[in-house]
């Protein structure tokens, strides 16, 4: 079996990559806590503010995506 040594993080306690069920973790616990974290959007996947142009941009394409699939049916 390979062997590598990693912390997990959550915890941070060291174990070994390959043999750990629930990796990146190391244990189902920290898994759990993660998803938790996650599902109370504890964690959030940082942004920036679209300007007036981009909107209106992002809003053309998909208006125009979904006047193509209606159009293929």
């Amino acid at each position: 079996m390979k062997k590598l040594e990693v912390k997990c993080p959550q915890c941070n306690k060291k174990f070994n990559y390959y043999s750990s069920e629930f990796r990146p973790f190391c244990c189902e616990r920290c898994r759990l806590i993660d998803f938790g974290q996650w599902m109370s959007e504890s964690y959030t996947v940082p942004a920036h503010k679209l300007s007036e142009e981009e909107i209106q941009s992002l809003e053309q394409l998909v208006h125009e995506k979904n006047k193509d699939e209606n159009d293929s049916y």
